[in-house]
């Protein structure tokens, strides 16, 4: 049953087993931290259950059919993906859903769900980079001709989200960085882009709509540094977050106290979505951390494989992209469990409880898978022509 069912499913098989292994953990995870959010609204653990695996479902669903189309096919829809991006931000930041001061969600009409439109501004930026890095090879020192439409559509994007969501921002333009320097762009461009980047982020942090939590953020992170060092007394107003999740994670030991029998789900701040990394060490214990943080790095090794093997630049430039982006959101959303960063208020992929997070980390695992499939369809055609035809053979009489 297994082997048919594998059979069925194209490219790297080790990416779908590391995906279907977080998803079922996602899944016992979700269950075991609900509980609170489900008192508070009235509503059964139940129900939000079935509602995560609905959408785990469906994210599944979209992987398998993403992972079916040439990958080629994607190239021109992140012409598309980008003209409706832009105006999407624009109007999510001027009409968007407000919460703690960020308008970050957009309602769909008629079926009254929201969706946070940077999940889809990730997706439309790397797959667009890919497309004009592979495209703009022969001409990529020139300003004109490649850097200036590149790092205008990574710029442009980084302003439109950076207002309402600074993290998920930085987080993109990082991975943009990355991928720019795997397409041989210039690094002097490259650092003169980043500086200009910088302080914009740095302007965004000190008038945009969201300074007070930004600087609440910061503060608390380096007040806590001071705590444990013994400089300032503990100020729960401020580093509250951090300190919870590391007494949750501390109180998992090493092999943790089992699958729903977290005590700190009740005390952390969404631990369903910003902070389920604790509560899986503290179920799961540090072997069970240990375990999932290997699964990315898993992940991140099976995508730069594919990129060695891809014989086509952009095929190699959308693997390394989207795995470089996945990667890096899991390791923000752990280090902030752990105490190495402010908060962020970033999922972890496939983990986390969320609709829009879950189904477009799917769909771009799915195009990873996608590059994947072309190479082992390549790779068995090659086979093929390898093998001698055999001769006709004339039988006649003697």
């Amino acid at each position: 049953m297994i082997d048919q069912i594998f059979n069925k499913l194209k490219g790297d098989k080790w990416i779908w087993i590391i995906v279907i292994v977080l998803s079922g953990w996602s899944l016992l995870a979700v269950y075991s931290s609900v509980g609170t959010l489900a008192y508070k609204e009235g509503k059964g653990t139940e129900l939000y259950l079935f509602k995560h695996f609905s959408i785990v479902a469906v994210g599944l669903g979209l992987m398998y059919l993403s992972h079916k189309l040439d990958y080629r096919y994607y190239a021109g829809i992140s012409k598309l993906l980008m003209l409706i991006t832009i105006p999407l931000l624009l109007y999510t930041l001027i009409f968007g859903s407000s919460v703690n001061e960020a308008s970050r969600w957009v309602t769909i009409p008629v079926i009254n769900q929201t969706f946070q439109t940077s999940d889809l501004a990730k997706l439309a930026l790397i797959t667009f980079l890919a497309r004009m890095l592979s495209r703009k090879q022969e001409d990529i020192k020139d300003i004109k001709k490649s850097f200036l439409p590149i790092m205008g559509a990574v710029c442009l994007v980084f302003v439109l989200i950076a207002w309402a969501n600074l993290s998920t921002a930085v987080m993109l333009f990082g991975t943009s960085v990355l991928l720019l320097l795997i397409g041989r762009v210039s690094f002097k461009q490259i650092a003169t882009v980043s500086l200009g980047v910088a302080l914009l982020g740095l302007l965004v942090i000190s008038i945009g709509p969201r300074r007070a939590t930004y600087f609440s953020r910061i503060k608390g992170y380096f007040a806590t540094e001071e705590v444990h060092s013994g400089k300032v007394p503990f100020q729960e107003d401020k580093n509250y977050q951090a300190n919870l999740a590391k007494m949750t994670i501390a109180s998992g030991e090493f092999f943790g106290k089992g699958a729903g029998n977290s005590v700190g789900r009740n005390l952390l701040p969404h631990p369903y979505s910003d902070f389920i990394f604790a509560i899986i060490v503290e179920e799961y214990g540090t072997i069970g951390g240990a375990i999932l943080l290997s699964l990315y790095l898993a992940l991140m090794y099976r995508c730069i494989r594919i990129v060695t093997l891809s014989p086509r630049a952009f095929g190699a430039f959308l693997a390394a992209g989207l795995g470089f982006s996945l990667t890096i959101q899991a390791l923000a959303n752990m280090a902030v469990a752990v105490g190495l960063g402010p908060v962020t208020g970033v999922p972890l992929p496939l983990v986390s409880m969320g609709g829009t997070s879950i189904l477009f980390t799917s769909v771009a695992l799915g195009i990873i898978l996608s590059v994947s499939r072309n190479i082992e369809e390549l790779k068995d055609k090659e086979e093929l022509s390898e093998i001698p035809k055999p001769r006709k053979v004339v039988v006649g009489t003697i």
